[in-house]
């Protein structure tokens, strides 16, 4: 399962991007990439696809897998497949570690960079591409079956 959470709202400012304590040592300062994020157990799922993002995109993209306790990572709809052992990833932008109108009444349409945003959903939807042809073996030199 893959999870769109927040996907619209970037900065190249420097210290517009705040994170959990201690994961600032490790992340970026600027608000201008999109995260993939996991629990332990859809460490694979998540590699998979940010190797796909990578490959078809040059927009910056960031990964965690880490624990579920910390706060924002089980925030989304992703959680509800974790609790039922399904592979889950969230897909965001950071959310309110980033963007402050986040669930307010002023979060409005014109605060969003629709330009970035367009960028990341055509990277997915190339990353998305990629991981169906790789699954099916569409796309790839015949070989020897086993």
């Amino acid at each position: 399962m893959i999870s769109l959470e927040m996907l619209g709202y970037y900065s190249d400012e420097p210290d517009t991007q705040r994170y959990p304590p201690l994961f600032g040592f490790f992340y970026p300062d600027r608000a201008n990439f999109i995260g993939f994020v996991s629990n332990f157990g859809s460490r694979r799922q998540l590699k998979e696809l940010v190797a796909a993002f990578r490959a078809r995109s040059d927009f910056p993209a960031e990964s965690l897998a880490t624990f579920e306790f910390v706060p924002g990572v089980g925030w989304s709809d992703h959680r509800s497949f974790w609790r039922e052992g399904y592979p889950a990833v969230m897909v965001t932008d950071t959310a309110f570690y980033r963007y402050s109108h986040y669930h307010s009444q002023t979060d409005t349409p014109e605060k969003l960079n629709y330009p970035a945003m367009a960028r990341v959903v055509t990277g997915l939807q190339r990353a998305l591409g990629l991981l169906a042809r790789q699954s099916t073996g569409v796309g790839r030199a015949a070989g020897p079956t086993k």
